[in-house]
C-alpha cells in the first residue's frame, strides 16, 4: 500500500439493505431505515473491519447510512459525524418509483428525450431540475473528500454513503472506463472501496462487494 504520509486512506462503504432495496424502488433522499437484513449486514461488516483502526467516521445523514456507520463505529468507540455531501443522488419525482425508471432516465441523458417511449416521457423530463446531475453529485462529494484528505493526511477514515455515489465516483476516477462498464457491475449492500488520496490524486487499493452481473 502507498505509504506516503500525505495520503489519507478511505474506506468508502455502501449502507446495508433497506426494504426499498429489496423491492427495487428508487430511494434517493427518501429516508428509509435499514431492515433486519441490513442490520445484520452492517454487523458482519463491523466484524470484518474490526482490526482496521479508523481515526474518524463520517456518514451520509440519511438513516440507512447513519445506522450502518453507527454499527461499525460502535465497538471502536467513535462518534459518527454526518454530512449531506455524502448523500445519495437526489432523484426528485423518480423517488419511490421502480428502479427500472433509472434506465429511462439514463437513456434520456445519453440519447435524448426523443428516444423515450410516450409513457416514459410522461414520467420523466430530461432536464428535470429535481434530479441531481452526475456533475453536481461529484462536485459536492469530491469537495468533501478533498477537505477530509487534507485534514486527515496519513490517517484512516471510514465513510458510509450510497451505491449511486460510489458508482459515479469509480467512473470519475477511472476505475470504470465509462458508464456502460459500471452498469455491468452490481454494488452490493455494505460493499466498500479502499482508496487513498492527498486531495488531488485518487488511488484505489481494494474493492469488495462490487461484482460483475
Amino acid at each position: 500500500m502507498n505509504n506516503k504520509k500525505n495520503y489519507c486512506t478511505f474506506y468508502l462503504v455502501r449502507h446495508g439493505e433497506t426494504d426499498w432495496n429489496v423491492k427495487k424502488i428508487i430511494q434517493g433522499h427518501s429516508d428509509n431505515p435499514l431492515n433486519q437484513t441490513g442490520e445484520k449486514q452492517a454487523k458482519e461488516l463491523a466484524k470484518k473491519l474490526k482490526n482496521v483502526h479508523f481515526d474518524t467516521v463520517f456518514s451520509s445523514d440519511l438513516l440507512r447510512a447513519k445506522r450502518t456507520a453507527e454499527i461499525i463505529a460502535q465497538e471502536k468507540k467513535l462518534a459518527v459525524k454526518t454530512n449531506q455531501f455524502l448523500r445519495e443522488r437526489a432523484f426528485g419525482k423518480l423517488e419511490g418509483k421502480p428502479s427500472l425508471w433509472l434506465i429511462a432516465w439514463r437513456k434520456a441523458i445519453k440519447k435524448g428525450i426523443d428516444m423515450l417511449t410516450d409513457q416514459e416521457k410522461k414520467v420523466l423530463i430530461k432536464e428535470d431540475p429535481e434530479i441531481e446531475s452526475d456533475e453536481a453529485l461529484m462536485s459536492r462529494f469530491l469537495t468533501f473528500i478533498r477537505e477530509i484528505a487534507v485534514a486527515y493526511a496519513g490517517k484512516k477514515v471510514l465513510l458510509v454513503s450510497h451505491g449511486g455515489v460510489m458508482r459515479i465516483f469509480l467512473i470519475k476516477i477511472g476505475y470504470f472506463k465509462d458508464e456502460d462498464e459500471s452498469y455491468q457491475h452490481h454494488i452490493k449492500n455494505t460493499a466498500y472501496i479502499v482508496f487513498q488520496s492527498d486531495g488531488s490524486d485518487f488511488v484505489v487499493k481494494e474493492v469488495v462487494g462490487i461484482e460483475k452481473n
